[in-house]
């Protein structure tokens, strides 16, 4: 003979919506971990882009004979740089660890250090030192003479759904743009 089995006070249908609204909740677990996860990997990307933005900037303070060069004769304003175009950018002809370097040396030796920085630490990361007095976020730089000196990172940054993040140019717009300021 048999018996059915006979759980009390709970019936098929109700076990049925406890299980659904068990894996709802998992499903939204693993969605909030994963937004976590691409959260913290920005974060860490973006503290990488402002430690070489602030490495620059300071190292182009202290190389003041360059910074007080005309726009067109500074090579830290001629920096444009794209890891993609150039993934492994050529070393300067003088490496000035601690040598006896020129300021026009040491400032080729600082673009080398920033933008092997870019290239190993940012995805397809990019590097721009302008005159800019716009205060937006675009890669375009609109200073002239007067405008301040700022350096831009960022790299190509993709959307939760796994599209390119892009502006309203259609361009990776930079993570960060740092002002100079005053050389020393």
């Amino acid at each position: 003979m048999r018996t059915r089995a006979y759980m009390p006070g709970f019936t098929l249908l109700e076990i049925l919506i406890a299980v659904l609204l068990l894996a709802f909740g998992i499903v939204g677990g693993v969605a909030m971990q994963l937004s976590a996860l691409r959260a913290r990997h920005q974060a860490a990307l973006l503290s990488q882009a402002g430690y070489v933005a602030a490495g620059l900037a300071e190292r182009m303070r202290a190389n003041a004979a360059q910074m007080h060069l005309a726009d067109g004769a500074n090579p830290y304003l001629l920096l444009d740089y794209d890891a993609l175009a150039e993934p492994h950018p050529p070393p300067p002809s003088a490496l000035c660890y601690g040598g006896t370097c020129d300021s026009a040396q040491l400032a080729m030796f600082d673009l080398y250090e920033a933008k092997m920085q870019v290239s190993q630490y940012l995805p397809a990361g990019r590097l721009r030192v302008c005159r800019d007095g716009s205060g937006k976020r675009v890669w375009a730089c609109g200073g002239g003479a007067g405008a301040p000196v700022v350096v831009k990172v960022g790299w190509r940054e993709k959307n939760p759904d796994g599209t390119p993040h892009k502006d309203a140019s259609g361009d990776f717009a930079p993570a960060l743009a740092l002002v100079v300021g005053a050389t020393r």
